[in-house]
């Protein structure tokens, strides 16, 4: 696969987002007040951004796959 270094580079920059977001989630304690309640939404908002970077960038790549065995097919 031909220049993926920036579309795994996404895939740890998404991977460290999403496992921040999850370490915030789980440690908001479970009788949450107005604040913690906040950081929760934002922690939830930044899971859910970490998971479509990783959806998108997984769809570059087997794009880029596909693209690059159509070619290899074309060219015999």
């Amino acid at each position: 696969m031909i220049g993926l270094t920036p579309a795994l580079q996404g895939l740890a920059r998404s991977e460290a987002q999403f496992n921040q977001a999850a370490r915030t989630i789980a440690r908001t304690p479970l009788s949450a007040g107005e604040t913690d309640t906040v950081d929760l939404s934002a922690a939830a908002v930044a899971l859910l951004t970490a998971r479509n970077n990783f959806e998108a960038t997984t769809k570059f790549i087997k794009t880029s796959d596909e693209m690059q065995q159509s070619l290899i097919n074309t060219l015999g």
